[in-house]
């Protein structure tokens, strides 16, 4: 397909933000390039009033259904910006024909460090620190070092192991679980893979580095939190599917756990009368965990090599169907 004959739809609010040149580079070879005319993720419905006349279209978090993908006449493509597609419907899409990629890798460091970051933030209580000393306070709050800490990395993919390399430094011990463990990586890395029940009920802090499936959706659970240790802490910069938020929020309340580190919820951006946000021992992020300009120049670029070798009848580097 003739690229200049290509209309484009690109939906995420931050491509190209750091590096203008994306953007430029992009309108010059396509015909036509439709941004995304809000500053958040499209609903279906939304979406499906640009899909018309699009043959490739650069994906955020919108809400990519069937109803939505119906309305798409000339689409060839969904270049996921990011690694998650459980915001596409997969099946309406290979029905359509449609080709879906994503980014894999892009984001691992960005989002491995700002696990690390607001983890050693919950364990120092350093907002609650901040918030008080603001106030004219003077506290003395008992944080935690990390030396001689069990951390437990649930999912030791890419994320996880960038984290893993990352809390080397800190002298704790490294637990990980996943269904598919690397080895190899985990002696390298100094990480010991042992059973989830078991990494719950040993480790001080539990990180999740997983991504959302039917079977990761949820597992965050009343079973679960009860299986982790006594005052122990949890870190999520995953998906806010993946815990049961009123659950979490009695495991709290109780004192079963000591603290939280939030980067993402279910429902996003959440109300403000969330009832996690009154905790002082919980810190809640605005999913920033891919915002770095490392991390999102490295989604534009793979999100708009793949949609463009599409549209050009090549092969994608990272084909999902």
């Amino acid at each position: 397909m003739d690229l200049k004959e290509c209309r484009l739809l690109v939906t995420p609010t931050s491509f190209g933000k750091n590096s203008p040149a994306m953007r430029r580079d992009l309108e010059e070879l396509v015909g036509e390039v439709i941004y995304n005319p809000t500053t958040r993720p499209l609903s279906s419905a939304e979406l499906a009033g640009l899909l018309p006349g699009c043959h490739g279209y650069i994906a955020g978090l919108d809400e990519i259904d069937r109803a939505a993908l119906e309305r798409s006449d000339r689409l060839i493509v969904i270049a996921r910006y990011g690694v998650g597609v459980d915001n596409v419907d997969l099946a309406a899409a290979r029905e359509k024909g449609i080709q879906v990629t994503n980014t894999p890798g892009a984001n691992s460091v960005s989002v491995a460090a700002v696990t690390v970051e607001i983890n050693l933030a919950l364990a120092r209580q350093i907002p609650e620190a901040c918030g008080i000393t603001r106030q004219g306070g003077w506290p003395r709050l008992n944080g935690l070092s990390l030396e001689e800490k069990v951390v437990g990395l649930i999912g030791f993919g890419a994320i996880g192991k960038q984290v893993a390399r990352r809390l080397a430094g800190f002298d704790c011990h490294i637990l990980a679980y996943d269904p598919f463990p690397d080895l190899g990586a985990a002696q390298k890395l100094g990480v010991e893979l042992i059973p989830l029940e078991q990494l719950l009920g040993l480790a001080d802090f539990v990180s999740l580095n997983l991504p959302l499936l039917a079977e990761t959706r949820g597992m965050v659970n009343v079973d679960f939190l009860a299986k982790m240790k006594p005052g122990s802490h949890l870190i999520n910069t995953s998906r806010g599917e993946l815990i049961d938020e009123q659950a979490l929020l009695q495991a709290l309340n109780s004192g079963r756990l000591r603290g939280a580190a939030i980067d993402v919820f279910t429902i996003e951006p959440p109300g403000a009368d969330n009832p996690l946000f009154a905790l002082p021992q919980v810190i809640v992020t605005p999913h920033c965990g891919a915002h770095t300009d490392g991390a999102i120049n490295n989604m534009g670029r793979m999100s708009l090599h793949d949609c463009l070798a599409v549209l050009r009848g090549e092969e994608p580097r990272y084909r999902v169907v």
